[in-house]
């Protein structure tokens, strides 16, 4: 019955060209948002809601994905071009995107990734079709002993993604689970490490620690050249990659995809952590793990699949349950109520018009971002090729109007700015910036689920292990940790070989 209610819908939405003009103006305006740091699809969608109003549901509904899906997406582009992703979701795209650029590759780096967003956001849609109410019902069954279980094995990549030296890595890692203690303790209310200072009592605000930590530190890195290294003509390269090339990374795509919207699906997670749970599988996995942070076009594949899977994914619990999968999700929640329509399990029984053109514009979504990611690319990589002496300006400005943008607030401005100089050091001392970044995501569900699994079993250790879904978690933690670890050491054996070769000859 789902299939044929999906061939209506489909039919509906193509018979209908107003349909198809708001997906596209949907997608494109996301992309345009993503693009821009600071600027999230949350942000898109939030302030396009009112223009939806006076537009029939299917109609307005379909355009706020089509913002959702071409934001997750549009943060990749400046993260490859310029190493300042706009959106969080694209923060572990940029760990080999950007120096495919640099190698003059950028617009290949941006067709796979649209080509990825493309697959893993189809997956995802055509999971949330057929799979939501089981997804949903194993979202339920998470309690805190699971979200910390799920929190600790989404850690374990920062093996992945530590470069060079594993113990840089876990400092700076350790770093950023000790930055997200500042502000409100979560269960007790009182202030933690705010230096008597009430804008730090919500704790370090995300959006300006992402720009200050890879926009602001750009801006300086480029600074800091703009005299001595001369301007060169990057070569944008061919934008559509070869079969032969994609072949390769579609089960990587597909795995990713997958991996994305069942992450989606639980509340809380969301794109960002999809993202780097792919990213740290997929170079486990690697044949040639040596690769990522070099340019790997699996490192890029990856993250965007699992980024835009995750975008079905987190649609899943709001239709089924009316629980927001993101913050996104929480976004369409009240556009969906506002149109008069209760998402939750009578939604499907009550107002199948609804749900399932939903499931069939989510897949035309995909569709219309593979076009404009791809007709758009060579626009969007001649961007590298901008002056460095006139890029410099723009990212600072835009990583001011960013970090300014989510609270108006000045302060959030100055917060991105001390990160960023921060992070600046830090690059030169060969720290890594992405552990931090994944310990501001994944620390705060740590902390607190594990406080209230203690709480709960009155501080017996053993409720993480005796409940079957964090076990499980934590088994995974376990294996990931020592195969990671193996895979690291060898790839370390092999670099220190490879620099005594060079020193020989």
């Amino acid at each position: 019955m789902s299939v044929v209610y999906l061939l209506e819908a489909f039919q509906t939405i193509l018979s209908d060209p107003s349909s198809l003009l708001f997906i596209l103006t949907g997608v494109t305006a996301g992309i345009i948002v993503g693009c821009l740091p600071g600027l999230t699809a949350t942000m898109g969608c939030a302030l396009l809601i009112p223009f939806t109003f006076g537009l029939p549901p299917i109609q307005g509904l379909l355009m706020l994905m089509g913002i959702f899906t071409g934001g997750i997406y549009g943060g990749s582009i400046s993260g490859i071009l310029i190493r300042t992703p706009g959106t969080p979701a694209a923060a572990a795209t940029l760990l080999d995107g950007y120096p495919m650029a640099q190698k003059g590759e950028a617009g290949k780096a941006i067709g796979i990734g649209t080509i990825a967003s493309f697959v893993g956001g189809t997956i995802g849609a055509l999971i949330m079709a057929f799979l939501a109410p089981q997804i949903a019902d194993f979202g339920l069954r998470f309690g805190p002993p699971e979200f910390f279980a799920l929190a600790v094995f989404g850690l374990t990549m920062i093996i992945s993604i530590s470069g060079e030296s594993l113990l840089k890595g876990a400092i700076a890692a350790i770093l950023g689970l000790l930055l997200t203690t500042i502000g409100y303790d979560p269960l007790s209310g009182v202030p933690r490490f705010t230096l008597e200072n009430d804008n730090l009592l919500g704790g370090i605000t995300f959006i300006p620690a992402l720009i200050g930590m890879f926009g602001f530190a750009q801006v300086f890195r480029n600074i800091e050249k703009m005299e001595v290294v001369p301007q060169v003509k990057s070569k944008v390269g061919k934008i559509l990659p070869s079969f032969k090339e994609v072949k390769p990374l579609l089960p990587t795509m597909t795995k990713s995809g997958g991996m994305g919207a069942i992450t989606g699906s639980v509340p809380g997670l969301g794109c960002d952590v999809a993202a780097f749970v792919a990213y740290g599988e997929a170079k486990r996995t690697s044949k040639k793990p040596e690769e990522f942070g070099k340019g790997s076009h699996e490192g890029i594949a990856a993250p965007e699949a699992a980024n835009n899977g995750a975008t079905g994914g987190a649609m899943i619990p709001m239709l089924t349950l009316g629980v927001p999968g993101d913050a996104v999700t929480a976004v369409l929640l009240g556009a969906l109520t506002i149109h008069g329509f209760q998402p939750g399990p009578l939604l499907f029984q009550d107002h199948p018009e609804i749900v399932y053109p939903i499931f069939a514009g989510m897949i035309l979504c995909q569709v219309v971002l593979l076009i404009v990611g791809l007709f758009g690319a060579r626009t969007f990589s001649r961007l590298i090729n901008i002056d460095i002496k006139v890029l410099t300006p723009v990212i600072f400005l835009l990583c001011i109007l960013g970090s300014y943008s989510m609270r108006f607030s000045f302060f959030d401005v100055g917060l991105a700015l001390t990160i960023g100089v921060f992070a600046y050091f830090m690059g030169h001392f060969k720290f890594p910036v992405s552990p931090i970044l994944l310990a501001l995501i994944l620390g705060p569900m740590a902390e607190q689920n594990m406080r209230r699994s203690l709480m709960l079993s009155q501080d017996d250790l053993t409720i993480f292990i005796s409940r079957p879904i964090s076990a499980v978690f934590l088994i995974l933690a376990v294996v990931m940790v020592i195969t990671s670890y193996r895979k690291y050491k060898k790839l370390q054996k092999i670099d220190n070989d490879a620099k005594q070769n060079a020193q020989k000859s």
